[in-house]
C-alpha cells in the first residue's frame, strides 16, 4: 500500500454514553483518516467533538460505556488493557488541549515536562540525550531553547500553546488531535501556532484532527471536514466543496453563522451625542521594586477616544496590548496615573470608591467565561435579582418580576422553565444569555464586552451578537465591544480602534479597517483573519 494512502484512524459505529446520562453522546460514528490528512471535526457544542477526541485516546471519565471499533494504525484501541494503551498515547496519537495548563504541571519546568515524556516511553537513553532533544524540540516550535528551565506561569498562552505543542509531537505520532487549540488566543497568535502546527505535521508525515468550532479558521488550515450532529457524522467530504455546496441543514446553518458574524459594515450613527469621553488616560503598573529597581509597564498610555449614544465601539488588539486593562480602569476596578474619563460631563476619576459603587450601575461588562461570572449555588433569577437588591433599586418581588422580563427580553421562554436552574444546568450560549440579563438587571447606559463570544461555537456567537444588536436597538445601549477577533469587530462595530503596546495606532469604520488597514500590526491582523469565500 502506498505510504501516503496509509490509514491511520479508522472508526466503525462508535457508541458513548457518560455514566449520569441515559442519552447517547456518540450514536454510529463512522470516520476515517489516513497518513498527511488534516481533518477538521465541527459542530456546535455538545455535539461530541470533544467525546470523539478522549474516546479515540481512552480517557473517558469512569464508568461511561463506549462500544464499537477504533482502529489505529490496525489496532482495535478498545480491546487494549490500560498498559498497552498508556504506551500508545504520546507515541502513536498526541493530543492538544484548548487548555495547556491542564496538560502542563505548575511545578515543573517546561524543560522537564518534554524529558519526563521522553522517559516514560524510553528510559534507555541518557540524560544529556534527552535534554538536548527536548532543546531541539522548543527550538522547533519557536521557543528560544534557553527557557528550558522556565516554568509555564512564566510564559504566555501562545508560549505554553507551542510547549503543548511541543509535548504532542515529541514521539512522532502518527496521528495528532488537537482539540480547540486557538479558541482562548488572538489571531495572530492563533494563526502563528497553526501554521508551525501544520508545517510540524507535514514534515512528521502526521495525521491532523482538528476540533473546533471555528469554521472560518478550520477552512483555512485543513482539507477535509466532518460535520458533527447528534453524536453522528451527518455531512463529510473535501472542505472546499462542503463549504461551497452544503447539503444539509445543519452544515448550512454553521455555513450562514460564520458569514453573520464576519457581517457587513454597520451604518455610521447619525445622532452624535457624546456619553464618555476618555483623554489621555494612563493605566501604569509598577512591576520593579520601589525604589531600587523602579519599572513601570504602561498598560494604558494616553489613550483618548469618544463614545457615542447607541453606538458599539471596537476595541481590537493582540494578547497583553491593553484591552482589558482599560475596560477594568473605566469600570473603577484599577487604579488610574493620569488623564480623565468623562461619563456625562462628571470626571468620574476623581470620585471616591462611594460614589463609583453608585455609578458602577450605569456601565455594565460581560466577561468572557459566563460560567465563571455565575455563582454555581444560585438560581437563574437569583442571580439576575441580585444586583438590584444590592443598589436597593427595588423590592424583591418587584427585582422578581423584573428578572422574568429580561429572561424574556433575551430569549430565556418559557421563563419558568429557566428562572430555577442553576448555571451548570444550562448551555453556554444560555449562561451568556443570563449574564446579559443580569448586566441589563440595572439599566445600563453603556455594556462593556470582554471577549464575551469567544468561548461560545459559531452559532451560538451569531445568536449572541445578533441578541446584543437588536437590545441595542431596544435599549439606545452604547457598546465597547472588546475582542481579539478584527473580522467580528469590523463586521459587528460601527467603529474600530486598533491597540498596541497601551496605545491607540488606528480607529477607522468597522469595514474600513478590514479593506483598508493602514498600520503594521493592522494589515499583519488582517492577513491572520481566517475568512470563508464570497
Amino acid at each position: 500500500m502506498n505510504n501516503s494512502s496509509k490509514e491511520v484512524l479508522k472508526i466503525n459505529q462508535l457508541n458513548a454514553i457518560y455514566s449520569n446520562s441515559s442519552n447517547y453522546v456518540l450514536n454510529g460514528l463512522d470516520l476515517n483518516m489516513k497518513r498527511g490528512d488534516r481533518l477538521a471535526l465541527v459542530g456546535r457544542s455538545g455535539c461530541g467533538k470533544s467525546t470523539v477526541a478522549k474516546a479515540v485516546i481512552q480517557l473517558l471519565p469512569n464508568g461511561s460505556i463506549c462500544r464499537g471499533e477504533i482502529f489505529l494504525n490496525g489496532k482495535n484501541l478498545l480491546k487494549l488493557d490500560k498498559a498497552s494503551m498508556q504506551t500508545i498515547r504520546g507515541k502513536e496519537v498526541g493530543l492538544i488541549y484548548q487548555d495547556p495548563m491542564s496538560r502542563l504541571n505548575p511545578l515543573m519546568t517546561i524543560g522537564d515536562h518534554l524529558v519526563d515524556t521522553f522517559i516514560a516511553h524510553d528510559n534507555s537513553a541518557s540524560i544529556s540525550y534527552l535534554v538536548k532533544r527536548a532543546k531541539d524540540l522548543l527550538e522547533k516550535v519557536g521557543i528560544n531553547p534557553l527557557r528550558f528551565n522556565s516554568f509555564p506561569h512564566e510564559f504566555s498562552g501562545g508560549m505554553r500553546q507551542r510547549v503543548a505543542i511541543a509535548l504532542a509531537i515529541a514521539l512522532r505520532p502518527t496521528l495528532i488531535i488537537a482539540d480547540e487549540p486557538t479558541t482562548s488566543l488572538d489571531t495572530i497568535i492563533a494563526n502563528q501556532i497553526m501554521s508551525e502546527l501544520i508545517s510540524l505535521c507535514d514534515d512528521l508525515g502526521t495525521a491532523l484532527l482538528l476540533i473546533s468550532h471555528d469554521l472560518s479558521m478550520v477552512y483555512k488550515w485543513c482539507n477535509k471536514i466532518a460535520i458533527l450532529d447528534c453524536g453522528h457524522i451527518i455531512e463529510s467530504g473535501n472542505i472546499k466543496e462542503v463549504i461551497s455546496n452544503p447539503k444539509t441543514d445543519v452544515a448550512q446553518r454553521l455555513i450562514n453563522s460564520a458569514k453573520v458574524l464576519e457581517g457587513s459594515e454597520r451604518s455610521i450613527i447619525s445622532k452624535r451625542t457624546e456619553l464618555l469621553q476618555v483623554n489621555r488616560l494612563r493605566c501604569w503598573h509598577n512591576i520593579g521594586f520601589w525604589p531600587f529597581n523602579s519599572f513601570w509597564l504602561k498598560a494604558v498610555n494616553e489613550v483618548t477616544f469618544s463614545l457615542y449614544q447607541g453606538e458599539t465601539l471596537g476595541i481590537v488588539g493582540p494578547s497583553g496590548c491593553g484591552k482589558s486593562t482599560l475596560c477594568r480602569a473605566l469600570m473603577g476596578l484599577l487604579p488610574i496615573r493620569g488623564g480623565s474619563i468623562i461619563f456625562l460631563g462628571k470626571n468620574i476619576s476623581s470620585f471616591n470608591r462611594k460614589y463609583l459603587n453608585k455609578l458602577r450601575k450605569y456601565i455594565q461588562i460581560i466577561f468572557q467565561d459566563p460560567s465563571a461570572c455565575l455563582n454555581p449555588k444560585m438560581s437563574v433569577i437569583e442571580a439576575i435579582i441580585d444586583p438590584i437588591l444590592i443598589h436597593n433599586l427595588s423590592s424583591r418581588s418587584q427585582a422578581k418580576e423584573r428578572a422574568r422580563n429580561l429572561l424574556t427580553l433575551v430569549g430565556l421562554t418559557p421563563t419558568q422553565i429557566y428562572e430555577k436552574c442553576l448555571p451548570s444546568q444550562l448551555s453556554g450560549g444560555q449562561q451568556q444569555r443570563v449574564v446579559i440579563a443580569r448586566a441589563l438587571a440595572l439599566n445600563p447606559k453603556i455594556l462593556i464586552c470582554d471577549e464575551s463570544i469567544s468561548m461560545l461555537d459559531t452559532e451560538i456567537q451569531a445568536e449572541v451578537l445578533e441578541l446584543l444588536r437588536s437590545l441595542q436597538e431596544k435599549l439606545k445601549l452604547s457598546m465597547l465591544f472588546i475582542t481579539h477577533d478584527l473580522s467580528v469587530a469590523a463586521g459587528f462595530c460601527h467603529r474600530v480602534l486598533v491597540f498596541e503596546k497601551g496605545e491607540i495606532i488606528e480607529e477607522n469604520l468597522g469595514r474600513n479597517m478590514l479593506d483598508n488597514p493602514q498600520k503594521y500590526l493592522t494589515k499583519k491582523m488582517v492577513e491572520a483573519c481566517p475568512r470563508l469565500p464570497e
